[in-house]
């Protein structure tokens, strides 16, 4: 995986997907590949954040992680997003952030990104599996190679059995309920070996 670029892209509100990133970081670089780890653009009101104390933690814990650019995108061979679910769809933030691609995707740069996608939610069926798919579909317009782990590895049963992608239920005191540490890094190798594929016939 050393010639392999891979950009974890993470939104997170209550720290949970900076944590399923932070994860997906560390795996990325036990194999070999180089990493950046980059957060979409907050937009929300700083009135509202303000408000949220664990919203505000998680901003301050975040605060020196860099901003997601198209150059990231650009950059990578492989993509692994992280965002939580909002009423089953992607958070406005990550679909601001997709949508000022347009000037990548019109010359060809997105096309052949390998990618693969995690979630949460704060219940068992909160939509986790729907925003990765959200997500795919607008990946599918970009001419990405869409990467799920399915059930490629016995790791990702203990982790609750997502095929689409990793993803956990997040309990009432803001801890995570399932184990998907290893099913994180389970789907972040995956995701590079397909990505040292693509690379390498294209090479």
């Amino acid at each position: 995986m050393a010639n392999v670029n891979l950009t974890v892209v993470f939104y997170s509100m209550g720290g949970t997907n900076y944590q399923l990133a932070q994860w997906a970081e560390e795996a990325g670089k036990e194999a070999g590949a180089e990493v950046r780890l980059v957060k979409v653009q907050e937009l929300a009101p700083q009135s509202v954040i303000e408000g949220n104390e664990v919203w505000k933690n998680t901003v301050e814990a975040t605060k020196d992680v860099p901003v997601a650019s198209s150059d990231d995108i650009e950059w990578a061979d492989a993509i692994i997003f992280s965002l939580p679910t909002r009423f089953g769809n992607m958070p406005s933030q990550v679909k601001q952030f997709i949508d000022t691609q347009g000037g990548l995707w019109a010359t060809g740069k997105t096309v052949n990104k390998v990618v693969s996608a995690m979630s949460s939610a704060q219940n068992p069926h909160g939509g986790q599996e729907a925003t990765i798919l959200s997500l795919y579909t607008s990946m599918m317009h970009w001419g990405a190679i869409i990467v799920p782990p399915g059930y490629s590895d016995p790791v990702l049963f203990g982790a609750g059995g997502n095929p689409y992608g990793t993803s956990v239920t997040v309990g009432q005191d803001g801890k995570m309920i399932e184990d998907v540490q290893g099913a994180v890094k389970h789907q972040v190798n995956r995701t590079l070996t397909v990505a040292s594929w693509v690379k390498n016939a294209n090479g």
